[in-house]
């Protein structure tokens, strides 16, 4: 059923005119009567009952004039949310995050942006840098926030840098190295050491082996564990010593302490992914605000 059809038959039972409706539609009388005849005959109803005099709208024009309201009114809602949804208004978009990583800004974030598109869905996800790998593969979230991704899949997505972060040292309030605000890598020689398990940050595990065999030994680890707030609490628990992104320190850390490395440079960026065939524009929208918001991101974490 012809939308242009649909109009001009409002038109004409709003007038009860012929005459009326082409004025109102811009056009001539032949052309809106030859619009009601198409529909009267998709249809196989009368419409309206004309005479010289006057226009009178039929039991069945009724029930289509309720119905055409409608129609059309769905038709334009549907072009508004079309355009909407090209601009990124409208949609849904599920984001995946390390908490450690992130707990600084990502509230903040999402309120910026759910106050610029209110009518997109957000969905958070804690996720590590594993759990959000195989999120991307099942195509489950849109978004993540992790570490630098493994280099034979790194073409696949479009990565930025957030913010860059430095390596700490981390040890009980009661542990000796407790007196320092820094110290030496070096230092940590004869230590037990806590460090993130390889798989869920295989780039910062590797990185940390290798920083300690450049200061002059190997690591005696005696523990991995796959979530930065365990680290946390076996370093407070006395269980050992761990090397660790500064970021943890905005997870619960009491009973932490945490120490400048004063020889160990390596930079450890927490960055932002999206799939390189992204083609939402809700998805772009909300990069665009990160991006944005990369200074006070930055400095959230300093």
């Amino acid at each position: 059923m012809d939308i242009k059809l649909l109009n001009s038959f409002i038109s004409v039972a709003a007038h009860q005119s012929f005459s009326g409706a082409a004025r109102e539609l811009n056009t001539v009388q032949p052309a809106i009567s030859r619009h009601i005849a198409m529909l009267e005959d998709e249809l196989g109803v009368l419409l309206f009952i004309r005479n010289s005099r006057e226009v009178m709208i039929t039991t069945a024009g009724e029930q289509l004039l309720h119905d055409a309201k409608q129609i059309i009114a769905l038709a334009e809602k549907a072009k508004s949310q079309v355009k909407r949804a090209e601009q990124g208004q409208v949609g849904e978009l599920k984001i995946a995050y390390l908490s450690s990583a992130c707990l600084s800004f990502m509230a903040d974030l999402i309120r910026s942006y759910s106050q610029l598109y209110p009518d997109v869905h957000v969905s958070l996800f804690e996720m590590t840098a594993t759990e959000q790998i195989e999120a991307f593969k099942q195509n489950s979230i849109d978004v993540g926030f992790s570490r630098p991704l493994p280099t034979g899949i790194q073409d696949e997505f479009s990565s930025k840098d957030i913010y860059i972060d430095k390596l700490v040292a981390v040890v009980g309030a009661h542990h000796p190295l407790a007196q320092y605000t820094q110290i030496a890598l070096s230092q940590l020689q004869q230590q037990k050491l806590i460090i993130f398990h390889r798989d869920e940050a295989v780039g910062l595990f590797d990185d940390t082996i290798m920083m300690c065999k450049q200061a002059g030994f190997s690591a005696n680890i005696v523990s991995q564990p796959r979530h930065m707030q365990t680290l946390l609490t076996e370093v407070a628990a006395g269980i050992g010593v761990a090397i660790a992104p500064y970021c943890i320190s905005k997870l619960y850390s009491q009973g932490c302490h945490f120490l400048t490395l004063t020889d160990a440079h390596k930079s450890i960026a927490t960055q932002l992914h999206v799939k390189s065939t992204n083609h939402s524009a809700t998805v772009d929208a909300f990069v665009a605000l990160v991006i944005a918001n990369q200074p006070s991101i930055a400095k959230s974490m300093a």
